[in-house]
């Protein structure tokens, strides 16, 4: 029986080899690139020597949990965009409504009534709101008290210590916090401000308010 040898037939690393230098300056490879990969093995293995089985159903298996890896980041990348999307159409329907949120300015609503809040990192045994106009003369001190840590909310009326109005503003507010034993408590001004437009920000929408503040959805604490 005569045997007829088989030369110039290319190795599977060789097929392997020329479809790596395909790619380069490529920075990872895709399904169709295992595919092209596949197809040259079963084209150029050696018919004396094929490829082992368990192998063939390894490197499909590789290439079944590529292309599920694939999908589930194309349907995240989809899901991301549609909440973001989300984000901003719920921001749309706040034009027109009042938000509270992170502010040292304030201004008087119709009735001449100045409402805010202050924010505590911790629990305070005195807290003490300044209010100052324009110029930066004290309008009214309020004290608060003492108030545990959160939010608290308060009211002033517009008018200054000797009851006389004071004005629509804007008004610029300090807040001092302190704890039982003196320490500082860091405390922050909330103020309410209507929403005028609603703009796109990366996936976070950007709020520009009545007194011309811009801030982001995500930091607003109230809506009302």
């Amino acid at each position: 029986m005569t045997t007829t040898a088989i030369q110039n037939i290319p190795t599977v690393k060789g097929a392997n080899d020329a479809a790596a230098k395909a790619k380069l300056g490529q920075r990872s490879l895709g399904q169709d690139d295992f595919l092209r990969l596949m197809t040259a093995q079963l084209q150029y293995q050696d018919p004396f020597n094929p490829t082992d089985n368990g192998q063939m159903v390894a490197q499909m298996a590789q290439m079944s949990s590529l292309s599920g890896i694939t999908e589930m980041s194309s349907t995240l990348k989809t899901l991301s965009a549609r909440l973001a999307g989300s984000g901003a159409s719920d921001a749309v329907s706040w034009i027109g409504k009042a938000v509270l949120t992170d502010s040292a300015t304030a201004t008087a609503d119709t009735k001449g009534n100045v409402t805010g809040a202050v924010e505590l990192d911790g629990d305070a045994a005195q807290v003490k709101v300044e209010i100052r106009d324009a110029n930066g003369n004290l309008a009214r001190a309020v004290s608060l008290g003492a108030q545990p840590t959160g939010m608290v909310d308060y009211q002033w009326d517009g008018k200054t210590e000797d009851g006389s109005a004071a004005g629509a503003g804007p008004y610029t507010i300090s807040v001092a916090a302190s704890d039982a034993s003196g320490q500082v408590v860091k405390a922050r001004n909330l103020a309410w401000a209507g929403v005028s437009s609603v703009m796109p920000n990366g996936g976070k929408p950007m709020l520009t308010l009545s007194d011309g503040q811009q801030v982001l959805a995500d930091t607003v604490r109230k809506i009302a």
